[in-house]
């Protein structure tokens, strides 16, 4: 379903939030919405099976519609459960409904939870946190990471994707003027543009590039990489 969700010249516009109206559209707006987006599940995929191990757990925080785990699923071994993790219901519904379509012989558990008060891993070999992090309220990130890394074995690995700021404000606006650029030749409307972003304004709270280093390293960390940029987006990929 083509997303209009921002169309509407007369919407009064509050927080972005995903419910029912969100979650219909949302495979187009992700899609729509971010450079790279079906690459980039690729890439994550590609990333965990290196570091997946035999009858653990892959976490996808965040997980929406289950792309991500619909993308793992052709990358690693069948002995490997997901764990789904959202706090939306509507968002946990459709997901539970493309797994059971696409991938109905693989093991996968779903759990409605706020990652703002941190979270509990069984078993845990890889922890994918796609345009979710960004999410999380800043006062909270710290703990969710350090959430993960303690409970993360050696070599267990974090992949993030993250709508990132610039480094430097000149480039920060030149990025976000390339992005919404993108964003035209998607078909979306200055409007839809406008009344997205506003928003968003409260509820995505990115950080730089280099901020999302450093929280990592001092989560504890040892190896950290960035394994896709694109403008104002980043992939990173860290290994305890």
């Amino acid at each position: 379903m083509q997303d209009v969700v921002f169309a509407d010249p007369k919407l009064q516009v509050t927080d972005f939030e995903f419910n029912a109206a969100v979650v219909n559209v949302f495979d187009d707006m992700v899609v729509r919405s971010v450079p790279f987006y079906l690459e980039m599940q690729r890439m994550v995929a590609e990333l965990a099976a290196d570091f997946a191990i035999k009858n653990t757990n892959i976490y996808d925080l965040g997980c929406s519609t289950g792309t991500t785990m619909m993308s793992l699923n052709q990358k690693v071994d069948k002995n490997i459960q997901f764990v789904g993790v959202d706090e939306a219901d509507e968002m946990l519904k459709s997901c539970q409904t493309n797994l059971e379509r696409v991938m109905p012989e693989r093991q996968v558990k779903l759990v409605n939870a706020d990652l703002n008060k941190g979270i509990e891993l069984e078993n845990p070999s890889v922890v994918i946190l796609c345009l979710t992090l960004q999410f999380v309220r800043p006062l909270k990130r710290q703990k969710l990471i350090e959430d993960i890394y303690r409970q993360l074995p050696e070599n267990g690995a974090l992949i993030i994707v993250e709508k990132v700021l610039g480094e430097d404000s000149l480039f920060n606006r030149l990025f976000i003027k390339h992005y919404y650029e993108f964003k035209k030749r998607n078909d979306y409307t200055e409007t839809e543009i406008s009344k997205k972003r506003e928003a968003l304004e409260n509820v995505l709270i990115p950080y730089r590039l280099k901020e999302n280093e450093e929280l990592l390293a001092e989560c504890g960390f040892k190896h950290i990489d960035t394994f896709f940029k694109w403008y104002n987006f980043a992939g990173f990929v860290a290994v305890k």
